[in-house]
């Protein structure tokens, strides 16, 4: 889809391309095996200039939006699917900070983003609250120069790893009603965080995600994003989009990479008793033609979403749900075509097929759901309330 790349974004996306190609893919296969966080591809991506993909240029950053984001997302994820979910994380709390930053955040936080020195990331889930990310159940109270946070986050991608991390929090009231959330940011060094056991997941292995309990941790108040309760502002203006289109960039990867994986074992392998090549066979044929299709046509979608966000259409929030959705759908669907056609070979250990069918998996249960982003998008459509 490069003809809805600026001359700059393609020649970052080709940067990027490299370095996944150099650094990170080649080291894809122990960070499954070991439930390694991909350090190393972290600061590949920050030599290369990666990691202010959304700090304003007057900052040195990119100032890039939804399509970035995507074009970047698709193309780690082609090498390392747990790669692309930590850059997205902490692409996506950039974008939160750099949102409303004050003069302190700027210095603080963007700056060293912007020189590959911090990576930050979200904690937002929670325990019971499911597709609810916007609810949190996290309490903060305010005591002079300090919020006293207490609650437990769930699934913080690279947990324990990152320089920092955008919390969701109750808005800190008595008479705060639901939705009416505060976001801060918590420093890794703040006194009291308490990680708990490390990821050992089905899929996206190495992206550390873990549980983080704070018990009556002690943030600075200059580190409250925006003002108390206001910040469901920052979910659906911000969080949602950043945070479906960095995964639709994900999933679109991974389905790539399966397909591309599919289409060289069919022209490199031949049926031995006729010498028939894979390739010539016409069941297979089809395979990979519906394959494609499928990988071209949510390629299509997302990159209109992404498109659609940038320019701040009408349309573009329901677009971006349903980009999302398709994304996780056609991830799954290609993998699992994927599996079939490569045959027996596939299900070896550790092999890069099983490995992308399990990181493809993931997509559905990462909140907000793919059920729950259709019926969202169907509200917005049909002109009825989101939530």
């Amino acid at each position: 889809m490069d003809e809805f790349l600026s001359v700059d974004l393609r020649d970052l996306r080709d940067t990027i391309g490299a370095v996944t190609r150099d650094h990170i893919a080649p080291k894809s296969a122990e960070v499954d095996r070991d439930c390694r966080w991909p350090e190393h591809s972290l600061r590949a991506l920050a030599e290369a200039g990666a990691m202010g993909l959304h700090v304003p240029r007057r900052r040195g950053g990119h100032e890039a939006g939804l399509l970035a984001l995507t074009s970047l997302t698709e193309t780690i994820a082609q090498g390392c699917a747990s790669s692309a979910l930590c850059y997205a994380m902490h692409c996506v709390a950039t974008a939160v900070i750099a949102a409303k930053a004050t003069k302190r955040h700027e210095e603080r936080y963007l700056r060293p983003i912007v020189e590959g020195r911090h990576i930050t990331s979200l904690a937002l889930s929670e325990s019971g609250t499911g597709a609810q990310f916007y609810l949190p159940q996290t309490t903060i109270a305010r005591a002079g120069a300090v919020y006293s946070v207490t609650g437990t986050k769930q699934f913080v991608t690279s947990g324990a790893h990152a320089d920092s991390y955008v919390i969701s929090t109750k808005a800190g009231t008595d008479e705060a009603r639901p939705g009416e959330l505060t976001c801060l940011v918590l420093d890794a060094e703040t006194p009291g965080l308490e990680w708990l056991d490390p990821w050992a997941g089905l899929g996206m292995r190495g992206n550390a995600s873990r549980a983080l309990r704070l018990r009556g941790v002690e943030v600075p108040a200059e580190n409250l994003l925006g003002t108390e309760g206001d910040q469901i502002w920052y979910v659906f203006e911000v969080v949602a989009p950043f945070f479906l289109m960095a995964m639709a960039g994900t999933y679109l990867g991974v389905a790539q990479a399966a397909l591309d994986a599919t289409e060289a074992h069919l022209r490199e392998r031949t049926y031995e008793p006729s010498g028939e090549a894979l390739a010539d066979m016409p069941v297979l044929q089809y395979k990979i033609a519906e394959m494609r299709t499928a990988v071209l046509r949510a390629r299509g979608l997302i990159y209109h979403a992404a498109v659609l966000g940038d320019t701040r259409s009408a349309t573009a929030l329901p677009t971006i749900m349903l980009a999302k959705a398709e994304a996780g759908e056609t991830a799954v669907r290609v993998t699992n075509e994927a599996m079939t056609c490569c045959g027996g070979i596939a299900y070896r250990d550790n092999g890069l097929l099983a490995r992308l069918l399990r990181d493809a998996r993931a997509s559905h249960v990462m909140a907000p759901t793919t059920d729950v982003l259709r019926v969202w998008a169907a509200r917005l459509l049909l002109g009825r309330p989101l939530l």
